[in-house]
C-alpha cells in the first residue's frame, strides 16, 4: 500500500492521524437556520475535541423533480458560508457543479466539493483545481473504487496537489445503494485520504417517486463500520428534525443524536489505530 497522502484545509488535516468530519445540513433552508446548525455543531466538536469541516450545499442541482427545493444560489450561499467560517473559525465545504461556479466558490470556500453525477467531468474538475483550493471528489455511484485513480491523475495535471476522495455508496438494482467497506481500502490502497458518506450511502434515489428516500437509521451503522474499516474521516449531513428538511430529510440524522453518535466514532478510530 502506497503512504496516504497528507494536506490540510485551514489547519484541518486529512490524511493524518485523526479522523475528519464533515457536517452540515443537506442544503441552507435559510440564514438563520445555518448559522443555528453551525454554531450548535461547533459546540458539540469543540466539546469532543474534533477536526471538523462544516457543509451545506447552495443549489441542490440533482433534484428528482423540477418543482423540489433547490436552494439560495450560489452568490447568496457561498458569501453565507464564508461568514459563518470566518465567525466560527471552521474551514467551509460546497458541491459546485459548473466550472463558473467553482470559480466562484473558490473566492469564499476553502475545500470545494465535486458532486458524485460530475465526477468524470474534465472541464468542472479542472476549474476546481485552478481556484488553488482543495477539492474532494465524490466517487460515482457507478465507478469501481479503483477508477478514482484517473480522476486524481486529472487533479494532478491540473495542477491541484490537495485531494481527497469520498466513498458515497454504489448502485444496486433499482432506487438502492450499497456500501462496499473494501472501498475505503482500496482508495486508502492508492495513496488518497478517503472519507465516508454515512448519509448519502443510505439514500434511495428516486425512491420516494417524486424525491429520494433513505434509510437514516442505518446511517450511524455504516458510519460506525466505515471508521473501523480505516478511512479517513465520515461525512454525516444532519438537521433538527429531517422530517421536515427541505433535502434529504430520510437520509439525515438528527443533530440531537449527532454527539453520541461522534463519540463513538472518535472511541472507535483510537481502537483500531492504536499501536
Amino acid at each position: 500500500m502506497q503512504a496516504v497522502k497528507k494536506f490540510s484545509v485551514e489547519g484541518v488535516e486529512f490524511g493524518g492521524a485523526r479522523p475528519v468530519f464533515i457536517l452540515g445540513p443537506c442544503v441552507i433552508e435559510s440564514e438563520t437556520f445555518t448559522r443555528s446548525v453551525a454554531k450548535d455543531l461547533k459546540q458539540i466538536c469543540a466539546g469532543l475535541g474534533l477536526s471538523w469541516i462544516f457543509k451545506a450545499s447552495y443549489d441542490k442541482a440533482n433534484r428528482t423533480s423540477g418543482k423540489s427545493y433547490r436552494g439560495v444560489g450560489v452568490e447568496k450561499g457561498c458569501k453565507l458560508l464564508a461568514e459563518i467560517g470566518a465567525e466560527l473559525g471552521v474551514p467551509t465545504t460546497t458541491d459546485v457543479h459548473s466550472p463558473q461556479e467553482a470559480e466562484f466558490a473558490g473566492q469564499f470556500i476553502d475545500l470545494l466539493q465535486i458532486p458524485a453525477f460530475l465526477c468524470r467531468q474534465t472541464d468542472l474538475i479542472q476549474a476546481a483545481a485552478s481556484t488553488g483550493k482543495a477539492v474532494n471528489v465524490k466517487k460515482g455511484q457507478f465507478l469501481a473504487p479503483w477508477d478514482v485513480d484517473q480522476i486524481a491523475k486529472k487533479l494532478d495535471a491540473f495542477g491541484c496537489s490537495r485531494y481527497l476522495f469520498t466513498e458515497r455508496g454504489s448502485t444496486f438494482g433499482y432506487n438502492n445503494l450499497v456500501a462496499d467497506m473494501r472501498s475505503l481500502y482500496w482508495i486508502r490502497e492508492l495513496g488518497y485520504p478517503v472519507i465516508f458518506d454515512a448519509t448519502h450511502s443510505v439514500q434511495r434515489p428516486g425512491g420516494g417517486g417524486d424525491r429520494s428516500s433513505g434509510d437514516g437509521a442505518l446511517a450511524p451503522v455504516l458510519a460506525r463500520a466505515a471508521i473501523a474499516a480505516g478511512c479517513d474521516g465520515i461525512f454525516i449531513e444532519t438537521h433538527y428534525n429531517p422530517l421536515e428538511a427541505l433535502s434529504d430529510g430520510p437520509n439525515q440524522v438528527p443533530l440531537g443524536d449527532l454527539a453520541r453518535l461522534l463519540e463513538q466514532l472518535q472511541h472507535i478510530h483510537q481502537v483500531v489505530t492504536q499501536n
